[in-house]
C-alpha cells in the first residue's frame, strides 16, 4: 500500500514517463528481495478498461502489451508487484518509430558517482552542440539516464545508430572517464549503453522505485542539480515532498522534440573512418555491418588482426543476487593475494536476462594478474544458472532433429 500511495502522489510525473506507451511488467510477486520475472503479455484477467497494443519483436514473436494512461491503470500494475515501470520508447500510435533517444550511463564497479556526473555533463554539452535537449534523471541505482525527445521519424536501428555515435564521441572527449565498449571485460569508467535503444529493450522510467533496501527512486532532475546531486537523497519517502514542492522538472519534455540528423551525420563520419557497427545484444540476429559478436575472452586469434584472449573466469551464477555476491566474497577470501592485483573494473557483475527470468553472473578478469598466479576456472559457487535446463533441452532437440534429417 505504501508503494501504491507513493505512485499516486507523483502520478503526473510517473504517468508522463509511461502514458500511451506499451509496458513490460517486471513483477516482484514475492517482494523486492526475491527474484523478479518479466511479463510482456498482458494478463488475461485484466480489467476491461485497460488498453493494449500488439508489439512485434526481433525474434519474430508478438505480444499484446498493457498501455497505462491514468491513475487506475498505474495503481493496478503496481498492485501486480511492478515496483519499477518499464515502458518502450514508442507511442501506441506508431510502434516502429521511437520518440525517445535513451542515454544510459552505467558505471563499472568501483567508479565514483562524481565521475558519473562528469560524464553526464559532457553528454549535456554534446547534445547542446547537436541542437538537442537532454533530460537527466538518476537511474535509482548507480548510474544516470539522459532522455532526449525526438521526432518519431527514424527506425529503431537508426536511433540505435545515433546512440552508438554519441557514445563513441563522448568516449573520444573523455577517454579516461567514459567507454562505449560493449564487452564488460573491455570497459572502464562509465559505460554509455547504446543498446538500450535496440528494439525490445526497456529501462526504468521517471519516478520508478528501485528494489533496493532504501527504496531509491529514478528521479528527474534539472541540469543545475546534476553537479551536486546524490542518488541516496531520492527515495520513496522523500520524493513525494519534493514533487509537491517543486513539481516535475520534466513536465515539458514533450514540448520540443528534436532531430537526429546531426547525430546520424556523425555516425556516417565514423563509418567512413572505418568504425563498423558496435555489437548488438546476444538475442538479436547477426547484423550485416556488425563485426564478430564474441567476447574478447572467447575470441580466436585472426591472422590479419590478432586479438588478446582475455583470461576471464566465472565465479558465481544465481537467481539470488545476494547469494552470487556471497560467492564472490568466498572466492576473494580463497584468493586474497590475487584480489590485491585486480582493478575495480576487473570484477564483472552481469544482470542476466532470459525470456522471463533474471539471474546474476559474477566473473573476474585476470588480465592484471601474472599468468603463474591466475586461479583456474572452477565450478562456480553457487552455480544456479536458471537457463541451463532449457539450453540443454534445446541442444538435445537440435541434435535429434539433425539425426532425423540424416
Amino acid at each position: 500500500m505504501d508503494l501504491v500511495r507513493y505512485y499516486l502522489s507523483v502520478a503526473p510525473g510517473a504517468l508522463g514517463g509511461i502514458r500511451d506507451r506499451p509496458i513490460v511488467l517486471k513483477r516482484f510477486v514475492n517482494g523486492a528481495e526475491d527474484q523478479a520475472f518479466y511479463q510482456k503479455r498482458a494478463p488475461s484477467n485484466r480489467p476491461a478498461w485497460l488498453r493494449t497494443v500488439t508489439l512485434a519483436f526481433p525474434s519474430g514473436r508478438t505480444a499484446e502489451e498493457i498501455v497505462v494512461d491514468d491513475l487506475p491503470g498505474l495503481a493496478w500494475i503496481v498492485n501486480l508487484g511492478c515496483i519499477e515501470l518499464h515502458p518502450h520508447p514508442v507511442r501506441s500510435s506508431d510502434l516502429e518509430h521511437p520518440d525517445e533517444l535513451r542515454i544510459d550511463l552505467d558505471p563499472v564497479p568501483g567508479i565514483s558517482w562524481a565521475d558519473v556526473r562528469r560524464v553526464a555533463l559532457e553528454v549535456q554539452a554534446l547534445l547542446a552542440e547537436l541542437k538537442l535537449r537532454g533530460w537527466p534523471k538518476t537511474s535509482g541505482s548507480r548510474g544516470m539516464h539522459v532522455n532526449v525527445r525526438i521526432e518519431p521519424r527514424w527506425s529503431f536501428a537508426e536511433v540505435r545508430r545515433a546512440a552508438v555515435a554519441l557514445s563513441r564521441e563522448i568516449e573520444r572527449r573523455v577517454p579516461t572517464l567514459a567507454t562505449s565498449k560493449w564487452w564488460k571485460e573491455e570497459r572502464h569508467g562509465v559505460f554509455l549503453d547504446y543498446n538500450q535503444n535496440a528494439k525490445d529493450r526497456t529501462t526504468c522510467s521517471a519516478y520508478s522505485v528501485r528494489p533496493l533496501p532504501d527504496a531509491r527512486v529514478s528521479t528527474p532532475l534539472d541540469w543545475q542539480e546534476v553537479p551536486d546531486c546524490e542518488p541516496a537523497d531520492f527515495t520513496l519517502f522523500t520524493i513525494p515532498q519534493r514533487f509537491a514542492k517543486m513539481g516535475d522538472p520534466h513536465a515539458t519534455i514533450d514540448h520540443a522534440p528534436g532531430s537526429l540528423e546531426k547525430l546520424l551525420e556523425l555516425a556516417a563520419k565514423d563509418e567512413a573512418a572505418g568504425l563498423g557497427d558496435a555489437p548488438w545484444p546476444p538475442h538479436f540476429r547477426k547484423m550485416r555491418e556488425e563485426g564478430t559478436r564474441v567476447a574478447p575472452s572467447r575470441a580466436k586469434s585472426v591472422a590479419k588482426k590478432p586479438r588478446i584472449k582475455m583470461p576471464v573466469i566465472v565465479v558465481a551464477n544465481s537467481p539470488d543476487r545476494a547469494a552470487a555476491m556471497a560467492g564472490l566474497d568466498r572466492w576473494k577470501q580463497k584468493h586474497a593475494r590475487v584480489v590485491l592485483l585486480l582493478a575495480p573494473e576487473d570484477v564483472l557483475i552481469d544482470s542476466m536476462r532470459g525470456r522471463s527470468s533474471t539471474w546474476t553472473r559474477v566473473r573476474v578478469n585476470l588480465h592484471h594478474v601474472p599468468e603463474a598466479m591466475r586461479p583456474p576456472q572452477e565450478t562456480p559457487d553457487p552455480d544456479d544458472d536458471p537457463t541451463r535446463q532449457w539450453r540443454e533441452r534445446n541442444r538435445k532437440q537440435a541434435i535429434g532433429e539433425e539425426s532425423g534429417e540424416a
